[in-house]
């Protein structure tokens, strides 16, 4: 199963065409959690009182874990998120927040690092932006490091197209030439 991670909320989002022509080229069945339509609890003392009673109890079944397992089961992985912000939108952190579950998507070794639970072999970032300052380590940077470090994918890839609004830019040219490369 490939995971589609759909952090984009306009209509006509730019990337959002990017990571469905790469999805188009992918093998797999798709399951799109489209993170708009989530309504994350607060991440407050009672939240993460429940959430730790749930670990403990080892009780992973719990509906407040299905990001997770689904995340855990994938067998690939595509985020879409735009660049805005100087990162990506605060709906996609709240999401890593209850995907990164201790006895689910990851585990400790004895000497306390983490070691993966997860499937996923390949991780795609696609992002757009329209101005052509997108540091890796703005976004993309955070997203590998999990994936690489607690989620055991180490094959991580971004697809950006930047400058989208800079004066004069051909934004359906520009969209349209790294489509082609996909």
């Amino acid at each position: 199963m490939i995971l589609f991670i759909n952090a984009c909320v306009r209509s006509e989002s730019r990337t959002k065409r990017v990571a469905d022509a790469l999805l188009a080229k992918l093998d797999g069945e798709v399951y799109e959690e489209k993170l708009e339509d989530i309504d994350f609890p607060k991440t407050d003392e009672k939240f993460l009182a429940n959430r730790d009673a749930l670990i403990a109890a080892g009780e992973f079944d719990d509906e407040s874990f299905s990001l997770a397992r689904r995340f855990a089961q994938a067998d690939k992985v595509v985020i879409a998120a735009p660049y805005y912000d100087l990162s990506f939108p605060a709906m996609l952190k709240q999401y890593i927040e209850h995907i990164n579950v201790l006895g689910v998507t990851f585990e400790y070794t004895p000497e306390g690092y983490p070691k993966s639970m997860c499937k996923a072999d390949k991780l795609y970032y696609v992002t757009t932006a329209g101005g052509s300052y997108v540091p890796e380590e703005f976004g993309f940077g955070y997203i590998k490091a999990l994936a690489q470090n607690f989620y055991g994918i180490q094959d991580v890839e971004l697809l950006k197209v930047v400058g989208l609004d800079v004066y004069g830019a051909d934004v359906e040219g520009e969209i349209n030439r790294f489509l082609e490369k996909i």
